[in-house]
């Protein structure tokens, strides 16, 4: 097992960081009308890191979740508007798990955005699909699609099985995290390509795996930018001629998300080796991880937030966006109740 990082991936992360230091644009979409960078978009894509994990054969980079990891990191800390875990994740994750070889390329280049359409319980979305002249139409609709406002290829998963659409009447949401997009799709006699496999439910379940490694590593990341701004906060902002860090109760809230941060990796950092390297333990670990990583980041930001006071309620300030997208991230695969239940379950029979 590797739980640090190795030399090409400490550069990768630097890749990454840099990148996103000169492109990202969060406030574009914040206070503009953007629904996500498309500029900082292409940049990704033009680094081979909208395919990461694709295999090299359908135009992917054939990395590791570790490196997925590392890049979603660095997007997490950024906060960075853009489909990654809609497409680069959850789209991506479906369709390789699927064998399927028309779209996959075009996701691993970044010149298509694809969404996962579920429902919001990780079951079947309430879609159905009828053959129908050689082919495939599906009926219904998809709450919460994340990403499905921008997205052009769509993959359904339904009570028929598994579809890929590229249409699809979409409706925009409005949510907590401004920086993460989502929409209701609506499906009406929708061609559709049907995806064969053995085990529909299988690849469902490991697509959520996956993705709760994906989004513990944005929660990761968030967590250590939350303590990185809150710390250099606490050395420069005096009161009662003192700086705030040198205050006790200060002092042990940032101890506190140190320790937060710390414990958040490692088990980051395992769940990513068991997804390149031992795929049975993955679902015990993917759902340890979820378990701690998503209250571990909203205590962090909320705690973050009242140590920077009055500015940190200011609109200005993004204090509070890092405060929404971590409620979001923590609610997004299902709320901390369900994440136990389902660590309990992945626990039955583990000696």
């Amino acid at each position: 097992m590797q739980l640090v990082l190795d030399t090409e991936q400490q550069q990768l992360r630097s890749t990454v960081r840099k990148l996103l230091a000169d492109h990202n644009n969060v406030r574009s979409v914040v206070d503009g009308d953007d629904a996500y960078d498309a500029a900082l978009w292409r940049h990704l894509a033009e680094l081979g890191l909208t395919g990461l994990v694709v295999p090299e054969e359908l135009g992917g980079a054939g990395a590791g979740h570790v490196e997925r990891a590392v890049v979603l990191e660095e997007l997490g800390r950024a906060l960075a508007p853009v489909p990654f875990l809609a497409s680069a994740v959850l789209a991506v994750d479906a369709l390789v798990a699927l064998g399927d070889t028309e779209v996959l390329p075009a996701l691993a280049a970044g010149e298509k955005i694809g969404a996962l359409a579920v429902s919001p319980e990780w079951g079947p979305a309430p879609v159905s699909a009828t053959e129908r002249d050689g082919g495939w139409v599906l009926d219904g609709h998809a709450p919460f699609v994340i990403s499905g406002d921008v997205a052009d290829v769509f993959v359904v998963y339904s009570a028929d099985g598994w579809f890929v659409a590229e249409d699809a009447r979409r409706t925009p949401l409005t949510t907590l995290d401004p920086t993460r997009g989502q929409a209701k799709l609506e499906f009406a006699a929708t061609p559709a390509r049907r995806l064969d496999t053995a085990d529909p439910a299988a690849v469902l379940e490991e697509v959520r795996d996956l993705a709760s490694v994906a989004l513990a590593a944005e929660q990761v990341g968030g967590i250590a930018k939350v303590l990185e701004t809150t710390v250099e906060y606490a050395k420069v902002r005096v009161q009662f001629g003192r700086a705030i860090g040198s205050y006790q109760a200060v002092k042990h809230a940032c101890a506190d998300l140190y320790s937060a941060s710390e414990r958040a990796e490692s088990l980051l950092r395992h769940a990513a080796w068991a997804a390149d390297h031992d795929r049975e333990a993955l679902p015990l670990a993917a759902a340890t991880t979820q378990v701690f990583t998503g209250p571990a980041y909203f205590a962090a930001a909320a705690s973050g937030l009242q140590l920077h006071g009055g500015i940190g309620y200011t609109w200005e300030h993004d204090a509070h966006l890092y405060y929404k997208r971590a409620k979001s991230s923590e609610l997004l695969f299902g709320g901390h109740d369900e994440q136990l239940a389902r660590l309990a379950g992945r626990l039955d029979g583990v000696s």
